[in-house]
């Protein structure tokens, strides 16, 4: 069984995060998604998210192309999620590219997909920000 890897955020979640997981899912048998938690997110990133942690886990968990979903707490447990789950290959956005790289020392394929183009969570967030500013 092969068995493939991804983290992200995944707040606002959209059509881009339903594609990325489709594409990892399609490169084995079972998908590991690692969602940040809020402390990380906040604590890490200074990222503010508009869905809690549960929320965001509850979401992802009822996509079908989704196996499991586990936190992601810091940085550093990539490694040790790799060995963990017992991945073949980690996969990522290609705005990542080259970033998560030392994996490979792993054995671990290691993938940088092309981001859908026309959409962010962060275009998103700016989008109704602009919105909301016209309205008042």
């Amino acid at each position: 069984m092969r068995r493939v890897i991804t983290y992200g955020t995944f707040d606002l979640l959209h059509y881009g995060h339903i594609r990325l997981l489709q594409r990892a899912k399609a490169m084995g048998d079972y998908l590991v998604v690692a969602i940040s938690t809020d402390e990380f997110n906040w604590n890490e990133k200074r990222k503010k998210c508009y869905f809690s942690y549960e929320q965001r886990k509850m979401l992802v968990e009822s996509i079908r192309y989704v196996d499991l979903v586990i936190p992601e707490t810091c940085w550093e447990q990539k490694r040790a999620d790799v060995h963990e789950y017992q991945i073949n290959t980690f996969v990522m956005g290609d705005d990542w590219r080259g970033k998560f790289d030392f994996l490979k020392e792993e054995e671990v394929d290691v993938v940088y997909l092309p981001r859908t183009p026309e959409v962010s969570s962060t275009q998103i967030k700016e989008d109704l920000h602009e919105l909301q500013s016209v309205k008042s």
